[in-house]
């Protein structure tokens, strides 16, 4: 086809630098062809996940990045050609398409999504944002009524509806974010029960205050993981998403000291998980997010940046805490 494919390729990998704009660089070429059982698809949102940055730094459930690839990312994709009969021009998937306008991947690998709109909701709560939350929580977290449920970046796309869950269950939730704007957002827009910020001198003192943590959604890592472990009651549960403070530069010296004590005193189970472990689930977790957001109860929450030339700026923002809910990039 005649239409230039635009890329976007990791230069160089960062190493123990924090991610620059400098790492990235944009080329132009022409798109690609697909073949038989393949599927030509063009790239309409890129999702922009901490994971983005966590592929940088080696091995983890996929392959690590290497330096000259495309970028990799997943994305809604609309099928421009099809050389397989479950999938038809104009049908829409999720797929690993990297940052680019076009890619051809292997037609069997992909499904197809149902109309939505607003499109982007395919990309956020019924995307891999709700579904995480809604496994990690329920089934790692297992929370109760009356339970305080804690949860690290709790502003960002998995954090808020992790909380949301949570109050809809009938627990106590507390949302860990960064400044005041944020805290506020949380408790009169998302009915967060109390929001605290990390970035407080007295946080770990508030921590302390809240009486003890039943459940513990952690997707930072770090000194927050630390404190809230600390924190936790008997028998409490922590699902362990992401660790964004520990993705971003160089690695902190050391970890936890006396865990292991700890865990056995108190009888924690920390469980760590990812989405994959659930697919055979994934039916009953929409329909309960459905269920949720057209009742009003699951309110949504997207940022969203247009322009593919923005994604390496937009996955740095992210990584800073600047967004608000779901981030992608709208291609074109």
């Amino acid at each position: 086809m005649a239409e230039a494919n635009r890329q976007i390729l990791l230069d160089r990998l960062p190493g123990g630098d924090k991610l620059a704009p400098e790492h990235f660089r944009l080329t132009e070429g022409a798109a690609p062809e697909a073949g038989e059982g393949e599927v030509l698809l063009r790239t309409r949102y890129i999702s922009l996940d901490a994971a983005n940055r966590a592929w940088m730094q080696g091995a983890t459930y996929r392959s690590a990045l290497e330096s000259g690839q495309v970028m990799s990312g997943g994305a809604l994709a609309e099928v421009v050609r099809s050389g397989v009969g479950h999938l038809a021009p104009g049908d829409l998937v999720f797929a690993d398409t990297g940052w680019q306008d076009y890619a051809v991947l292997p037609g069997k690998r992909l499904a197809k999504l149902p109309p939505m709109q607003p499109m982007t909701h395919l990309m956020s709560v019924y995307g891999v944002a709700g579904l995480t939350a809604y496994f990690g929580l329920l089934d790692c977290g297992q929370p109760k009524a009356g339970d305080t449920v804690v949860v690290s970046a709790a502003a960002g796309s998995v954090g808020n509806i992790v909380g949301q869950i949570a109050r809809i269950k009938g627990c106590r939730v507390v949302g860990i974010a960064g400044g005041e704007a944020k805290g506020r957002w949380l408790t009169e827009d998302l009915g967060f029960d109390q929001a605290l910020d990390y970035k407080a001198a007295d946080f770990k003192r508030q921590l302390r205050e809240l009486g003890g943590i039943d459940v513990y959604f952690d997707n930072v890592g770090g000194d927050i993981f630390e404190a809230c472990l600390f924190a936790m009651n008997l028998h409490g549960r922590i699902a362990c998403c992401g660790a964004l403070s520990q993705y971003d530069g160089a690695p902190p010296p050391h970890g936890p000291r006396g865990v292991p004590g700890l865990i056995v005193t108190k009888r924690l189970t920390l469980r760590g998980f990812v989405l994959y472990d659930f697919d055979a689930r994934r039916e009953e977790a929409l329909a309960a997010l459905k269920g949720w957001v057209e009742s009003g109860q699951l309110k949504v929450q997207e940022d969203v940046i247009e322009g593919l030339e923005n994604t390496p700026a937009a996955l740095i923002g992210l990584l800073a805490g600047e967004n608000r809910g779901k981030r992608m990039i709208k291609v074109r």
